[in-house]
């Protein structure tokens, strides 16, 4: 039973009394004491530790000063701590806890202070609560916080367990024991080391800041000063965008610095070369940026225009606003660079990486592509839709989720290293969590009608589930994922191209798919040959999913890319094996000579 602080006046006269009493001989040496008016409370005293001579009263053959159990030497009164042996305990190394020892022991020593001992061997956690002198040591340790009036826990190395030790001055202090302030003292401490040797760099750093600033200011006034304000456009320094070119396959640090050319007041230097491609809402051009020298050696970079007419302004601005967003920024979606209003041609413009191949469609119609090819086409695309529809970055970022809502082979484009990059974004929709079901609902019945989901022809999405515009996304890549695979020379026998549904017209409207899609169940053919390959049959039971008609039993994009993943590593596992087999025959036919 724990003994609190207004208790301990009328304890110490009852111990008082109780010592005269043992003086007069009413009764012997004894190792606990009740008390008239707490008989359950009880307080132990050691008796291996009061020899019963010294307890005699009167002078005698003993010629040392009287000792009672209360009072030590001249009358000096003891320590009353908690004393209990090593026992469980819930207590853990952090905050405060209670010992929940119910024992108190008048320490025999009027040296000795209140100690607690917390061990962690195993997962076993106990505690132990003691007397002890601090002029002598205790497990090898010397007590050096017993004037405190808390028992403060501090960390003891060098024990065959996790090992924590507190003591103080003070009767019962050890009942109540802290780990929080050491621990908040040594963080604070680790703290003000870091912040003390991290002043240097940060006084370096803005230096560095400043003086860049400096230097780019100066030269952007030579600058002017060289070419006169009309002369600014052309010569400005575009260091920056190539930059941000030469960074498309690397890594994303440039994304900062594409955002921040998105409000040009000025055009850029642009020379048009010529037309690419044409779509709905624009045409597309290469173009020369002049920029100085380039990495190649030419006084221009080569990028990508695409031109949106005043009449086509909401999707220039709704494809901006998608770009612009510095999470888009990942090696499998096509590289922006800025924005611009050509006024007045009443012109507006995106401005991106070029990329020589074309789109996807154009290269399968004149490739035919290997399984490896197939592989590097079919993972990268899959991984650019899964960074789209995912609602982190690659750093862990959060990010909002965007659907394409036109996937097709058209709008996706080839990199020199076979691999596909998405774009086109005019339809694209960002999935923030704020937008209600009227503003989904006013997105729209849009994409192009070959790739609609069988949901998208019939107008069923269900608006209050995000997920289902990933869900189209899906079943329109699946479509991709067969054209590729239908012009792999791994299947056999290649056709000439042919887009899926290949036998209804060029360009079908709705109503003509909905009698394909959803009358007739129809799905582009996949024939046997294609099943005669482990891998092309991977990819197609990866497609049938993908286009599933319930839109909840289709896989997401990003299992879709580490199913890609897996293939990988299989068939490299695969050319392993053989190797190894053919090391192991070469080696059968050298022993057999």
């Amino acid at each position: 039973m724990m003994i609190t602080s207004l208790q301990m006046e009328p304890l110490r006269l009852s111990a008082f009394l109780c010592g005269l009493l043992f003086l007069s001989g009413v009764s012997g040496a004894s190792s606990s004491m009740s008390f008239p008016d707490n008989p359950h409370y009880s307080v132990r005293v050691p008796e291996k530790l009061m020899p019963a001579e010294k307890f005699t009263p009167g002078i005698g053959e003993n010629k040392e000063p009287s000792k009672s159990p209360i009072l030590g030497y001249g009358g000096k009164m003891r320590t009353l701590c908690k004393f209990c042996d090593e026992q469980p305990t819930a207590c853990n190394n952090s905050g405060s806890c209670w010992s929940l020892c119910d024992i108190t022991s008048i320490c025999p020593d009027v040296d000795e202070v209140c100690v607690t001992i917390w061990r962690k061997k195993d997962n076993n956690v106990t505690l132990d609560t003691l007397c002890h002198n601090p002029a002598e040591r205790l497990h090898g340790l010397w007590l050096d916080d017993y004037n405190n009036s808390k028992c403060e826990m501090k960390e003891k190395k060098g024990q065959d367990s996790q090992f924590y030790m507190c003591s103080c001055s003070g009767d019962e202090c050890n009942d109540h024991i802290f780990f929080s302030h050491d621990k908040v003292s040594k963080d604070f401490q680790v703290m003000f080391v870091i912040l003390v040797s991290l002043v240097p760099l940060l006084v370096l750093a803005l230096l560095v800041i400043i003086s860049f600033y400096l230097y780019r200011v100066g030269r952007q006034r030579k600058l002017w000063d060289a070419k006169g304000k009309r002369g600014m456009a052309s010569g400005r320094d575009f260091s920056d965008v190539h930059a941000i070119m030469l960074d498309d396959d690397h890594s994303d640090s440039s994304s900062t610095h594409a955002n921040s050319l998105n409000h040009n007041t000025e055009p850029l230097p642009i020379e048009l070369d010529a037309q690419v491609g044409k779509g709905r809402f624009a045409e597309v051009y290469k173009a020369k940026l002049k920029q100085g020298t380039s990495a190649t050696g030419e006084p221009f970079q080569t990028v990508a225009i695409k031109i949106f007419s005043s009449e086509e302004y909401l999707s220039w601005k709704n494809e901006k606003d998608i770009f612009s967003d510095a999470d888009l920024r990942h090696v499998n979606v096509l590289q922006f660079l800025t924005a611009e209003e050509r006024k007045v041609d009443k012109q507006y413009w995106l401005i991106t990486a070029y990329h020589p191949l074309g789109n996807l469609q154009e290269y399968l119609t004149h490739h035919v592509v290997s399984w490896g090819q197939l592989m590097m086409l079919g993972s990268s695309m899959a991984q650019g839709v899964a960074h789209l529809h995912s609602e982190r970055t690659l750093d862990g970022r959060p990010k909002v989720p965007i659907a394409h809502r036109d996937l097709k082979s058209s709008n996706i484009l080839v990199k020199d290293n076979l691999t596909c990059c998405l774009c086109d974004f005019g339809l694209g929709l960002r999935l923030d969590n704020t937008l209600s079901v009227d503003e989904l609902a006013n997105s729209g019945q849009v994409g192009t009608a070959r790739y609609m989901a069988p949901e998208v022809l019939e107008s069923r999405i269900n608006l209050e589930n995000t997920e289902s515009f990933k869900q189209t996304d899906v079943y329109s890549m699946a479509l991709v994922l067969w054209e590729i695979t239908s012009r792999c020379d791994a299947v056999g026998e290649v056709k000439e191209y042919e887009p899926p549904f290949g036998k209804v017209r060029e360009h079908p409207c709705v109503e003509s798919m909905k009698d394909s899609v959803l009358r007739d169940r129809g799905r582009p053919e996949m024939p046997s040959s294609w099943f005669n390959h482990p891998g092309i049959q991977s990819v197609c039971g990866t497609i049938e999913e993908c286009w599933d008609h319930d839109p909840e039993a289709r896989l997401t994009a990003q299992c879709v890319a580490e199913r890609f993943n897996d293939m990988e590593d299989l068939d490299k596992l695969s050319e392993h094996s053989v190797s190894q087999e053919k090391i192991s025959e070469d080696c059968s036919v050298s022993d057999e000579k």
